[in-house]
């Protein structure tokens, strides 16, 4: 009975996300989303492997990619990470996340990112140079998420997200929902198959004061002048689908080597295939690299490459430390090749007690 339950359950998700599939990768829609921060990586274990870990991601950093992950999590987690995004551009993101175990199979997460652009300068038509102050977009978005584990066997999740973007004078602020499967099989787990989809969510619009003009009164006389607010375009969240799989391969117990594959369906972009492994001595030191390409017809005057499109690559150490084996101590790196600039790098820490 349970097994034909777990059938169902995952017949019933793929055709919840066939829909989403059938959209996507329309040529006639790349570049028409917005907030594409939402699809930025902070963390370094991620963006090592490209962010292509759909089936085997695990732990708090799974709320970026498949929030089912999140039953990884034992006891408590929390991370830190700083991201230099397209070294060149002098922008930066930093990352929050905390979660705990609620129960025997339930998780709660939460997650902050912030993009700091650093100081731009403010310029008019008159003074092109700048006028001698600066100013800086305030882009973050908080996440809060819940996954839970069937028999140690498939492991679902929801994520709910906020989104604000806004300057002094102008804001935006939308609402995104995530969702995610994975499934695991094996004597050892060693097969391990993962389904999420992300940013489906409301529309987004900017309002304020900085949309707002004078003009003279067009009847000419009285001559005076009128405020006129402007109304901006919506814009809709880069929504996306992936479907991964993975398989780990033991030698000696102690080494283990696990080969990922990936498919990202987008709703406003090209999809993407991005294959990648692992390796791992003794669960304590890792390394990672993977390859990712866009497939489909490119938009009518767009460019050939994706600016992520290519290598990724990273490492990472993890230390334990007290009585518990579960106690450790998480530092990752990840360098992403990019089209231009010159790259970006990751750098993660995390504390699991």
């Amino acid at each position: 009975m349970m097994k034909m339950n777990k059938i169902k359950f995952t017949i019933w998700v793929c055709i919840c996300f066939l829909p989403l599939l059938l959209k996507a990768g329309n040529p006639d829609r790349q570049g028409e989303s917005g907030a594409g921060e939402l699809l930025l990586i902070p963390w370094a274990k991620s963006a090592g492997m490209n962010n292509i870990a759909t089936s085997m991601i695990q732990g708090i950093e799974s709320m970026r990619l498949n929030v089912a992950g999140l039953t990884g999590v034992h006891s408590t987690e929390v991370a830190l990470a700083h991201a230099r995004y397209l070294v060149g551009t002098d922008i930066n993101m930093n990352a929050l996340g905390v979660a705990q175990r609620v129960g025997g199979n339930s998780v709660l997460g939460f997650t902050l990112m912030a993009m700091d652009f650093g100081d731009i300068d403010i310029t008019t038509t008159d003074q092109p140079e700048g006028i001698g102050a600066t100013y800086s977009p305030n882009f973050f978005n908080i996440g809060l998420g819940y996954a839970y584990q069937y028999e140690n066997k498939i492991s679902v999740g929801f994520a709910l997200r906020l989104i604000s973007e806004s300057i002094a004078d102008l804001s935006a602020l939308g609402v995104a929902l995530d969702a995610g499967v994975q499934y695991v099989s094996g004597p050892k787990d060693n097969f391990k198959f993962g389904v999420s989809i992300r940013n489906v969510g409301t529309p987004m619009r900017f309002g304020g004061e900085g949309l707002a003009t004078r003009g003279e009164n067009p009847e000419g006389r009285p001559s005076y002048e009128l405020t006129y607010n402007q109304r901006a375009a919506s814009f809709d969240l880069p929504s996306l689908l992936n479907i991964g799989l993975s398989y780990d391969f033991y030698a000696a117990t102690v080494n283990r080597i696990s080969l990922v594959g990936n498919f990202t369906s987008h709703s406003f972009s090209r999809d993407e295939l991005g294959a990648g492994l692992e390796y791992s001595f003794h669960e304590i030191l890792y390394l990672r690299t993977s390859y990712k390409i866009q497939v489909g017809r490119p938009a009518k005057g767009s460019s050939v490459h994706d600016v992520y499109e290519g290598l990724s690559m990273g490492l990472g150490l993890n230390l334990p430390f007290g009585r518990h084996d579960r106690q450790k101590l998480a530092i990752d790196y990840a360098y992403r090749t990019t089209h231009p600039w010159n790259g970006t790098h990751n750098l993660t820490l995390k504390l699991s007690i």
